[in-house]
């Protein structure tokens, strides 16, 4: 039901109200010769039904009086027409529901921003759901925003190509952003835009073939991923290597049951950089292990000596249990 629609309908029927009660004081006015006041007030007591203990004399009169009930009655059973519209169609509940929803997306920092909730989205968005990581949802089409809406997904009906829309996912204030739509033109305008709005944004683009996975690091994406490429590979290796593709496939899960991954940056403040992975001691403090190093120039250290010294900016990929891996942090 249309909002407006109903409070437009609304509007009317005060108007109405206004107007009987206007006309029904100058009648009572003239034909009575009480002062505005005492005939306000008759005015009022005959539409809401609630009446005087007095009959007024003379026909002008009552049949004036006849006409305020027979208005005052249509114009309730009008309103309250509405009202049972207006609850038997949630336009209250849903309104509230609008502002709870917009309220909580504008309260999001440091979260992510996954824009097309398809099949591929909503993984994307299960897999933050399950690692605890705040996300919002943008997406034009009626079945993914009701797949959103029924998860409890923080959403914004809209087009992510449109710079309001995304603007209004928290733009501003995001971590990363998720272009997961199975367009690969919309995914471009969606990088271009994103980059353009916020330069240090993590982007995360979806691509079908290499052709535009190359237009979308072109564009600004930091990530390129080609799920039919990737599906390919993880089907050879499962048939090639099936225990080492089980054992990725445990430590890989952001809730995985043992093992996980993950990155730690380093920095100068913590009081670690510019000590050997030796001086640190992480296995035997954390019981993690660190299997590769990110270093400040973007190359990948894989696996690194023990006299490796960690820089300012270096980026710690460890791996261990999640306890393991939180002293690791720490």
């Amino acid at each position: 039901m249309d909002t407006a629609f109903t409070l437009r309908r609304l509007f009317a029927a005060l108007v109405a109200a206004v107007v009987v009660l206007l006309t029904g004081t100058i009648g009572f006015t003239l034909l009575l010769e009480e002062d505005l006041e005492d005939a306000l007030y008759r005015s009022v007591v005959t539409a809401s039904l609630t009446g005087l203990d007095n009959r007024p004399r003379g026909t002008g009169p009552e049949l004036l009086t006849i006409f305020l009930v027979l208005a005052g009655l249509t114009i309730f059973a009008y309103v309250a027409s509405i009202l049972v519209e207006v609850v038997a169609r949630g336009v209250v509940t849903g309104a509230w529901a609008e502002r709870r929803r917009v309220r909580a997306i504008e309260e999001l920092s440091d979260h992510y921003i996954i824009c097309g909730y398809g099949r591929v989205g909503r993984q994307v968005g299960k897999e933050f759901a399950d690692a605890g990581i705040p996300f919002v949802v943008v997406d034009v089409n009626e079945e993914s925003i009701e797949a959103a809406r029924e998860a409890g997904v923080p959403f914004v009906e809209g087009n992510a190509t449109d710079d309001a829309d995304l603007a209004a996912t928290g733009l501003a204030r995001a971590r990363g952003l998720v272009a997961s739509s199975d367009s690969d033109t919309i995914n471009l305008y969606i990088t271009l835009s994103a980059r353009a709005a916020k330069p240090e944004l993590l982007i995360v683009a979806r691509a079908s073939d290499a052709d535009a996975a190359k237009k979308l690091r072109l564009a600004g994406a930091d990530r390129v991923v080609q799920p039919y490429a990737t599906a390919g590979k993880e089907m050879a290796k499962l048939v090639l290597r099936p225990q080492v593709a089980a054992f990725l496939d445990i430590v890989s899960g952001a809730g995985g049951p043992d093992l996980q991954f993950e990155e730690i940056e380093v920095r100068r403040a913590s009081g670690q950089a510019g000590k050997t992975i030796k001086e640190l001691d992480v296995r035997d403090r954390t019981g993690a292990l660190i299997i590769a190093l990110r270093k400040p120039d973007g190359t990948f250290d894989i696996t690194p000596a023990p006299d490796t010294v960690i820089d300012d900016g270096t980026v710690i990929i460890g791996v261990g249990t999640a306890s393991e891996l939180s002293a690791l942090e720490e």
